[in-house]
């Protein structure tokens, strides 16, 4: 007696979600490459426009340079010091109990609710020539590093915190009910588990802080070989009518931040997947 093969008959749910699965995407693609993918590849290729040559000459001019270097190492430091900062704050937040938390978890925001070139005429009033605490940094390096920390304050607090959250307690109560101190116990349990967050947020902090113009156009005073940034530099090549150098050294910064978040995400890959 012959049998008949089954049919597989498709669910309409089924055909639906994939339909709607797929709409997703292609909106989700769409406005990535609208708001994102096209302008930076516009910007690529005014880069390049006038060839490898030119490219290299404008991110290589000693102004250009030596604003670069500004730029990369008062990231770094700022990225720095906020990886320690920040992680203390995220455990105070989540840790303790204090009169007036919610504001202080409220003030951490600040920074990304307030536009950065009302930080910076702030920060210039507050520390400049007329500052009310006769402290002076304005159009010195150490203002740069203020402006840059109050604009990236956020980033290691917030991703920090969420994972201090959902730790648990019970490993690190069971480590110091065998006689393990609280040192120990935050670096055998407690920093291992934050370390990925950890060098999330100092990776988000140190792309904010490449890019960064509106707080440190007033306070650094844009002296060239001194203050400049390349943020900075790259508005005042355009102002000059230098488009193709603003844009190379726009690249680069482009790339350098775009190099440390990849390489921040394969870290973190390489943790989880090695932790299981």
């Amino acid at each position: 007696m012959a049998t008949s093969a089954a049919v597989p008959v498709s669910r309409p749910g089924a055909v639906l979600g994939r339909a709607g699965g797929g709409l997703a995407r292609g909106i989700a693609v769409g406005y990535l490459s609208l708001i994102v993918l096209v302008p930076l590849a516009a910007l690529v290729w005014s880069s390049r426009s006038q060839g490898l040559h030119t490219f290299w000459h404008e991110v290589t001019k000693p102004e250009a340079s030596s604003a670069l270097k500004l730029t990369l190492g008062v990231s770094v430091l700022v990225a720095a010091f906020n990886a320690v900062t920040g992680t203390a704050i995220a455990w105070v937040l989540v840790r303790d109990s204090f009169p007036g938390k919610g504001i202080v978890n409220a003030v951490i925001d600040l920074p990304f609710a307030l536009p950065t070139v009302v930080a910076g005429l702030v920060l210039l009033e507050l520390y400049g020539p007329s500052s009310p605490f006769g402290v002076d940094v304005a159009f010195q390096r150490t203002g740069l590093v203020l402006a840059l920390l109050f604009v990236t304050l956020p980033f290691v607090v917030r991703a920090v915190q969420p994972v201090l959250l959902e730790l648990d307690r019970e490993m690190e109560e069971a480590a110091e009910s065998l006689g393990a101190g609280r040192l120990a116990v935050f670096r055998r349990i407690v920093f291992p588990n934050l370390l990925p967050a950890i060098l999330s947020g100092v990776a988000l902090a140190f792309a904010r802080a490449v890019g960064e113009f509106g707080s440190v156009v007033l306070i650094s005073g844009n002296i060239p070989f001194k203050t400049e940034v390349s943020s900075v530099y790259i508005a005042g090549q355009i102002e000059s009518g230098n488009p193709a150098g603003a844009a190379a050294v726009s690249v680069l910064l482009l790339l350098i931040s775009l190099g440390v978040l990849l390489a921040i995400g394969a870290f973190r890959h390489w943790r989880t997947r090695h932790d299981r």
